[in-house]
């Protein structure tokens, strides 16, 4: 330790600059050497010590000596060679190869974990490639949609109870807008079938992956967020023949050739007739279990021939936004199908609440991999 200050002869800045260059030269220097936690501790109490260390020296020399008007300059030079020192502190002895290194290069390197699909993901994906294997392009729309392609093309009455606000999420502030262009948060992909017949002319084969919101309550078995696939198919000639063996083909190759689908009378605004499908259970082979409550049958997703006032409702937009009507009901016909994704990842893996696909629990996610 250097306990003799040479007190400064000049105050301006180049002699200033000469002065700290050099003690900064020195604490670099010194820092270089830094090899032990002891050469670190020495340097510390060096120029840090609270009793004798040369910073504090210097500070008392110099700065007393120094005129007021010198004093600022002395002040910001200090606090740089503070920080200087402070960083060599920061950084630690420095290990030579004399000394050996406790780096053992032969060691295997702490590996990053590789991510995966999440389940609905997956499931989603998968239930995408059997429909783009038969022909299917994919369709994408907006979460935030208006009324008039949530519903009111889908043939929705205006007193539907599913354009309630306690079964649909609207955005606010809306009162003052038509009913048509009010803002709410999609229930289903559908309005991505609108979008695109507007945009399209047929022969059509769309599959909609997306997520959609409904005002519904949480428990083991809804969510207010969840993810649908639905599809849609406009040409000649099709039939329910058709959307029964589109459906029976996509079942067998998702959930393996032995399964066989019913299909039973249902009701939906925007098809008709309508239907829904049943599959034979896939896990016990129709013997009963916990999984199709010992029916041997497992209610799956809902489909139908779309109904007329669909594509009546479509062209009669083409028509506004300038595009020749093209969905003549004369000439051409079509089918639409929708399932739950969340529904089916459930059955697929297992799982008995549907809040876990969302809770980011990584036990949970990890048996995924």
């Amino acid at each position: 330790m250097t306990d003799t200050i040479t007190p400064l002869s000049a105050f301006d800045d180049a002699s200033l600059d000469q002065a700290f260059r050099a003690l900064t030269d020195e604490v670099r220097s010194a820092a270089a050497q830094l090899t032990t936690p002891e050469a670190q501790e020495n340097f510390r109490l060096d120029w840090l010590g609270r009793k004798q260390g040369r910073l504090k020296l210097l500070s008392e020399s110099w700065l007393k000596t120094a005129p007021p008007e010198a004093k600022k300059s002395l002040g910001m030079r200090f606090n740089a060679l503070k920080n200087e020192i402070e960083a060599a502190l920061l950084a630690g002895p420095i290990s030579t190869a004399a000394e050996g290194s406790s780096l053992d290069l032969s060691l295997p390197g702490i590996r990053r974990a590789i991510g995966t699909e999440h389940p609905l993901t997956r499931t989603m994906r998968e239930m995408t490639a059997v429909f783009a294997a038969l022909g299917y392009s994919v369709g994408v729309g907006p979460e935030v949609e208006s009324d008039f392609y949530n519903f009111e093309a889908l043939n929705f009455p205006p007193n539907h109870p599913a354009r309630d606000t306690q079964d649909t999420l609207v955005v606010a502030d809306q009162d003052k807008k038509p009913l048509r262009e009010r803002l709410l948060m999609r229930t289903h992909t559908s309005p991505v079938q609108i979008r695109t017949m507007i945009s399209q002319p047929p022969p059509l084969r769309i599959v909609i992956p997306g997520k959609v919101h409904r005002n519904d309550e949480s428990d083991a078995t809804h969510s207010p967020i969840f993810h649908q696939v639905e599809g849609l198919c406009v040409d000649t000639n099709i039939t329910f023949s058709d959307l029964k063996g589109t459906l029976d083909h996509a079942m067998k190759a998702f959930f393996g050739s032995s399964v066989k689908t019913r299909f039973f009378p249902s009701f939906f605004p925007f098809t008709e007739p309508s239907a829904d499908v049943q599959i034979s259970c896939p896990f016990c082979g129709q013997k009963g279990c916990r999984k199709c409550k010992y029916s041997g049958w497992i209610e799956l997703l809902g489909c139908g021939m779309v109904d007329p006032a669909v594509f009546a409702a479509v062209d009669q937009r083409r028509i506004e936004n300038g595009l020749e009507p093209a969905y003549d009901t004369k000439k051409i016909s079509g089918f639409a199908f929708g399932m739950g994704v969340e529904r089916i990842a459930m059955m697929k893996y297992g799982v008995g609440d549907i809040g876990q696909f969302y809770s980011g629990d990584l036990r949970f996610l990890s048996q995924f991999v």
